[in-house]
């Protein structure tokens, strides 16, 4: 099981996998979360953490009723390749 930290005074979701953190920097303004860059340390890149990561941040905007403006390539690319959270891009 993944829980999802807002970490609000860094500005930055962090995912918690196998002692290492994955995270994605962020700006909200109202109904906007915009997704600055995720990173995944190296020895996670390729495991699926960062996806992890990502569709826990959609269900956060879902619950929210936020839409997503991604601009790191990376979140952008994911949530273009999701059925189930492409329709929160802004």
């Amino acid at each position: 099981m993944y829980d999802l930290r807002d970490n609000a005074e860094a500005h930055r979701y962090e995912l918690y996998v196998e002692g290492q953190t994955v995270f994605a920097n962020y700006r909200r303004d109202g109904d906007r979360l915009t997704i600055l860059w995720v990173e995944a340390p190296p020895a996670l890149r390729g495991t699926g953490a960062a996806g992890k990561l990502m569709s826990l941040v959609g269900e956060e905007a879902k619950q929210n009723n936020w839409r997503i403006t991604p601009v790191c390539g990376y979140a952008s690319a994911w949530l273009r390749a999701s059925k189930a959270y492409r329709d929160l891009i802004a």
